[in-house]
């Protein structure tokens, strides 16, 4: 947007705009976020703060083509870009291709709805791979379908997004029934709906799960959208919602090798109090230590969460079939499984995780090329 006019004053600089809005930039600000502070190439900020006095005084400023000249007391001149200005006005966040709003889903989400997207184009067109990546973070989930037989095929899609997250499960790791398992996983009994490793400082983000065989009787894939749940519990029971919000619990996993644990709420907010996060792992749930005071009013919010997890109301039910891997926002969609029965068949899913930094970070590259409006 172009400015129509600037006013200076001795500790801010008021900016009109063409639609004849107006934002004061304090000059601490500007001097802060000036271009010269900058290194050249990396751009990271060399500029000491403390080097600036605490109120710099601005003693003048005009528009030169695309800048800002701005002058101070104390000799220097800043060419601030309006593009800048524009972009960082104090009280509002810079537009984020990555900050995709979550479409919320139920029971309307179906095997025959769910978004679809194949394999070779996403591996070969920023476009497609713009578009999948896309839907899967409004939807928290989508399918890749017509994979090659092969492990490395769902692992070669995840890393067209970028690095896979390692965990005390391996960089990858294969979903099968186990002799000697140390997780549910690996077994063939039933999983109620949950997120992956809650106990880590950080849960993996997105989770890649390619079929490579799905023969045996039983083992369909199930998948709500947490988010969804917790909506209509702030909505339903607000003191439960607010309690799941407020009170850590203990996570941990343990085996041979490891022992992982961390204190943390089942629903977490952001600033501005969406949620953003679900820990949700009947499993890998410790022992509740919150004060005994308010502990039965925290197994009443904690079972009335865990209640919606049995609701079909929030269920999406998958057969998976070899060649399609299902995707997944781990710390927003809970996702589960029907035992099967080993003895009919052989059942193999082959597993990564890519966090959800890794996740942003490739949107907001191929929003340079690409662009986001062009799949929204």
């Amino acid at each position: 947007m172009t400015i129509t006019n600037l006013v200076v004053r001795a500790d801010t600089l008021v900016v009109t705009w063409a639609d004849d809005s107006t934002t004061s930039f304090p000059t601490i600000w500007l001097r802060d976020n000036c271009p010269a502070g900058l290194h050249p190439q990396t751009h990271e900020r060399l500029l000491d703060l403390l080097a600036l006095p605490a109120l710099p005084v601005l003693i003048s400023a005009q528009i030169e083509g695309g800048n800002v000249v701005l002058s101070y007391n104390d000799g220097h001149v800043s060419q601030m870009p309006v593009a800048l200005l524009d972009a960082h006005r104090p009280g509002q966040r810079a537009q984020d291709a990555a900050a995709i709003a979550p479409q919320l889903w139920r029971a309307d989400m179906t095997a025959a709805t769910v978004p679809r997207h194949a394999a070779a184009p996403i591996m070969l067109d920023d476009q497609a791979l713009t578009a999948w990546m896309y839907e899967t973070a409004k939807f928290g989930i989508a399918i890749v379908d017509h994979l090659e037989d092969q492990t490395s095929a769902g692992v070669d899609v995840a890393k067209r997004i970028g690095f896979l997250r390692e965990t005390n499960f391996g960089t990858t790791f294969e979903v099968i029934n186990k002799p000697d398992p140390n997780n549910l996983a690996y077994t063939s009994v039933a999983l109620p709906l949950h997120t992956d490793l809650p106990n880590q400082e950080v849960p993996p983000g997105y989770q890649f799960l390619h079929c490579l065989a799905n023969e045996a009787t039983g083992g369909g894939s199930l998948f709500a959208d947490g988010f969804a749940m917790a909506e209509d519990l702030r909505i339903e029971t607000p003191e439960a919602f607010r309690l799941l919000c407020e009170v850590p619990i203990p996570f941990r996993f343990h085996d041979r090798d490891a022992d992982i644990r961390v204190h943390e709420p089942v629903i977490t907010l952001n600033n501005a109090g969406e949620v953003i996060e679900i820990r949700f792992n009947a499993h890998l749930a410790g022992i509740f230590d919150m004060p005994s005071a308010i502990m039965p009013d925290y197994y009443r919010a904690y079972r009335a969460f865990m209640a919606k997890t049995r609701d079909r109301k929030y269920r999406l039910t998958l057969k998976l079939k070899g060649g399609e891997m299902v995707v997944f926002d781990n710390r927003r969609v809970l996702h589960g499984r029907d035992s099967f029965d080993p003895s009919t068949g052989f059942r193999h899913l082959h597993g990564c995780y890519v966090d959800r930094g890794e996740y942003a970070s490739r949107l907001r590259l191929l929003a340079r090329n690409v662009g986001i409006e062009t799949v929204a």
